[in-house]
């Protein structure tokens, strides 16, 4: 509700305005929203049947919530959408500090004010995008931050003693008043501080040195934690996590198509970068189970975990490398090539923690083998699978490709090949055309170049040729022909 003609606490009144709690506002919206079957998080993807449901049961429970899940699941996201549950405009008295309601103030500020006036007080209107308020938790963290002090330059401007409660300064917690109040990563927050939280959790007061305040503040608390945390870096206090209403759980994308749409969201491209880049469906594909290779590798620390953000800056740096690539070829366009996935590399050794032997391997090494762990998985959906041992009276689906390797002793991709260069070297062998028309039929033209160079890389996985980087692109030679050279 807000009329533009009402700006004071009469008007207030006459409009038949009535105070409703932060709380209750998020269930009676929710609510609303549900019936007519409109969407309550939007832009947030694989947690219809999982976490949305808890997040919705826990508003309708006026609970206040805790996410618990490993860093890139969204939890943030999800406590700022909560903003859209909440009424789209409300009254506060003017100059409050921490928004107090006309109708029932709680700041001796707002009672003198209304005291003094009455139905004449002044009134302005808070937004819904104005009424939310975060803080990441850090060790340096204090109770002054979030709770208040005493102000000496207050005190010595009003010309009061600091017996007298106007000499207090609010913190961040009072301040946001009838909003959502966010602390990120709360098991880094000192345990003293988190004790500080009790009563505003369970009461809704606070307490400033000692002074006899009772605020009893209405607020919408949203705290996250990495479960990692509880043993690296501290840990949440037991009677904080009894006075938190929902604990949820969060998780990674559950399959390759919800992550492409998660890292196609919120990947940031300008439309000429997008017009000029073409990325076939597999290099989208590939580029998200890179991230679930990840998560299962031995190099890699699983507690820590690999965040949807390496998917979405690895993106980022694809199109960027092909970009870049037609740039100084002076191409207008150009598709993305297995081979660019190189470029991918920065955004792969920034996002994760290794583990001793991933250190002992180095970050580039470990970067590589996800890429060839990520072709490795997806080649047996798309052609014949490839056994250790074969018989002798199988028929190989391989062997004449394999052949023009042994015959012609291989060639080279080089990054910096111009999209003519890149498609009539691979054009050479022809057996790739016969096996992509065999058991790719429908696959299309823009799409021919890349799973060619993919055949290539997944008989390279799986030991059928050799695979070579150079300082500036790939070779490509037969297993046993480059073994008895290198002899």
């Amino acid at each position: 509700m807000k009329t533009q003609n009402i700006n004071t606490l009469g008007e207030l009144k006459k409009a038949g305005y009535i105070s409703k709690s932060i709380k209750d506002e998020l269930r009676d919206n929710l609510k609303e929203k549900i019936k007519s079957g409109t969407k309550t998080f939007e832009g947030v993807h694989g947690y219809e049947n999982s976490v949305i449901p808890e997040l919705e049961r826990a508003i309708l429970s006026r609970h206040n919530i805790n996410l618990l899940g490993l860093r890139g699941q969204a939890k943030t996201r999800l406590a700022r959408l909560m903003v859209n549950l909440l009424d789209e405009w409300i009254p506060v008295v003017a100059g409050s500090e921490i928004n107090d309601d006309p109708l029932k103030p709680i700041s001796r500020f707002a009672s003198d004010l209304i005291a003094e006036k009455g139905d004449e007080t002044p009134i302005t209107w808070l937004h819904r995008s104005e009424r939310f308020s975060e803080k990441l938790a850090t060790p340096d963290v204090t109770v002054a931050d979030l709770i208040g002090d005493v102000d000496p330059i207050k005190a010595a401007n009003l010309k009061l003693s600091y017996a007298d409660d106007r000499v207090i300064h609010f913190g961040m917690i009072p301040r946001a008043n009838r909003c959502i109040f966010v602390i990120n990563e709360l098991p880094d927050l000192q345990a003293r501080i988190q004790v500080a939280l009790f009563n505003i959790l369970q009461e809704g007061d606070i307490q400033i040195r000692g002074f006899k305040l009772r605020l009893p503040l209405d607020m919408q608390f949203v705290f996250t934690a990495n479960p990692e945390d509880y043993t690296n870096r501290g840990s949440i206090v037991t009677p904080l996590k009894d006075r938190i209403g929902s604990q949820i759980l969060t998780h990674y994308p559950a399959d390759i198509e919800t992550a492409r749409k998660i890292t196609e969201q919120e990947s940031k491209f300008d439309k000429s970068q997008s017009d000029s880049v073409y990325v076939p469906a597999l290099a989208k594909d590939l580029l998200e189970q890179i991230s679930v290779e990840a998560r299962d590798s031995e190099y890699i620390d699983p507690k820590s975990g690999v965040s949807a953000r390496m998917s979405i800056t690895a993106y980022e740096n694809l199109l960027s490398t092909a970009e870049r690539r037609a740039l100084i070829s002076g191409a207008d366009q150009t598709t993305v090539r297995l081979s660019d996935f190189m470029g991918i590399i920065p955004a792969i050794t920034g996002k994760v923690e290794l583990v001793y032997e991933g250190e002992q391997e180095g970050a580039d090494f470990v970067a590589q083998t996800l890429i060839g762990s990520a072709v490795h998985t997806f080649f047996p959906g798309l052609f014949p699978k490839i056994e250790k041992l074969e018989k002798q009276e199988d028929v190989n689906p391989y062997r004449e490709v394999l052949d023009w390797f042994f015959t012609e002793n291989g060639f080279a991709l080089y990054d910096d090949f111009s999209d003519e260069e890149y498609k009539e070297q691979l054009d050479e062998v022809p057996a790739l055309d016969i096996l992509i028309d065999k058991y790719q039929p429908n696959l299309a033209a823009e799409d021919r170049y890349f799973m060619k160079e993919f055949l290539l890389w997944g008989l390279s996985e799986y030991d059928k040729l050799n695979k070579d980087r150079f300082e500036n692109g790939y070779q490509f030679k037969d297993l046993y022909g480059s073994y008895i050279s290198k002899l």
